[in-house]
């Protein structure tokens, strides 16, 4: 039996973790051969720590508790990645490990395919070759770096693939310390299996709609968490000023469930007459954060999405509602070309705008993200690779 270390952080990534957790499954379930089959450790940084953010989901999920959890908290960039690295380190020197799992962006991202690429351990990068081509994100820092060491690149779309050959990223241009030439595969997107495995549970599990009193598409589903957002007092006073004006203004319910970060900021960066709007519009709604299932439900039965995460634009367009993207670019331009979703920055006219082309237009959702069997695809391919 193989083992195969899946470094996970961040709550995206634990939902990710959950399509491929299934697929090890199902292939195990099928060898007939044990040596074949794959034995899954899931090392948790503990980049987040909120409960409602992180333990919640895997119970949620039905996934494995994490083998590993090297409770890093939070701390500067620079901090919080080298601790990380460290704990992968030693995770990787106990243990022969046949790869590492990498999911999207994130400091765990980075941290891993340093620390396993120093000890020559195949990295698998789950959501390669996403760009949204703006250097100040950390995020986009963390996928550059992590793309090019990465062994196997499995790319959710065509337009990711492009992006990788661009940056002069394809099959067989490097090869590794075990032989073995850098691979790119356009696998589709897992967490279009999740929401196609997840949707059906989620409405018979969620009481999100009754407990909120929320009516199915009479009702704008928001999410702010990014810190371009929340660090700056004007963007987060344009952001929230533009909700609470469509909440007020449009007759709409607004429904905010408040990432831990945002929650913190909001009395620091707000003006007092706008905080003191956000709680008597009776409309605008914020919650602690949500389950993995009430997230769905919200997604699929809002009229429009409001968000600054690229997870939440995603999953957004998987079921078909619509979404304004509070940022200046966004690593999912086929949501923006298809006309799904229109990037706005935290600029307040162009947020009122967008909201209403989107709430009076047709809107189109073609099939770009797979099958949904994108983690099935992954582990297979996955299977294969062997130290030359």
């Amino acid at each position: 039996m193989r083992r195969l270390l899946t470094v996970i952080g961040a709550r995206p990534q634990i939902i990710k973790a959950a399509a491929v957790s299934r697929a090890i499954a199902k292939w195990n379930t099928a060898c007939e051969d044990a040596d074949d089959r794959i034995r899954e450790v899931i090392l948790h940084t503990g980049q987040h720590y909120d409960e409602n953010m992180s333990d919640a989901f895997f119970r949620e999920l039905g996934i494995p508790e994490p083998d590993i959890n090297l409770h890093v908290g939070s701390g500067s960039h620079g901090e919080q990645t080298a601790k990380m690295m460290e704990g992968i380190e030693k995770v990787l020197q106990a243990d022969q490990y046949y790869g590492v799992i990498l999911y999207g962006d994130t400091n765990s991202t980075l941290a891993g395919a340093v620390a396993a690429s120093k000890l020559h351990v195949p990295i698998f990068h789950i959501e390669a070759g996403l760009r949204s081509f703006n250097m100040a994100m950390p995020e986009e820092i963390n996928r550059i770096v992590c793309d090019q060491l990465s062994t196997i690149l499995f790319t959710p779309t065509q337009t990711a693939v492009k992006n990788l050959e661009a940056e002069g990223i394809s099959s067989a241009q490097r090869k590794f310390a075990d032989g073995n030439v850098q691979k790119v595969i356009e696998s589709g997107d897992v967490m279009y299996d999740n929401s196609v495995y997840f949707s059906e549970i989620a409405a018979e599990k969620s009481d999100v709609m009754s407990r909120l009193e929320l009516a199915d598409k009479q009702f704008v589903l928001a999410t702010i968490h990014r810190p371009a957002n929340t660090d700056s007092a004007e963007k987060l006073n344009n952001i929230f000023r533009a909700l609470v004006d469509i909440a007020q203004n449009e007759h709409v319910k607004v429904v905010l469930p408040l990432h831990p970060r945002t929650k913190k900021m909001l009395p620091q960066q707000l003006e007092p007459a706008l905080l003191e709007r956000i709680e008597n519009v009776a409309d605008f709604v914020l919650t602690e954060p949500v389950g993995f299932f009430d997230i769905i439900e919200l997604e699929r039965r809002a009229r429009l999405v409001m968000t600054d995460s690229g997870g939440v634009q995603k999953e957004s367009f998987f079921f078909e509602t619509p979404c304004v993207i509070l940022r200046s670019e966004t690593e999912w331009v086929e949501i923006v070309e298809a006309g799904a979703g229109i990037t706005t920055d935290a600029d307040y006219t162009r947020i009122l705008a967008a909201y209403k082309e989107l709430s009076g237009k047709q809107v189109h959702f073609p099939k770009i993200f797979g099958d949904g069997h994108a983690a099935e695809k992954i582990i297979k391919e996955i299977s294969k690779y062997q130290s030359i």
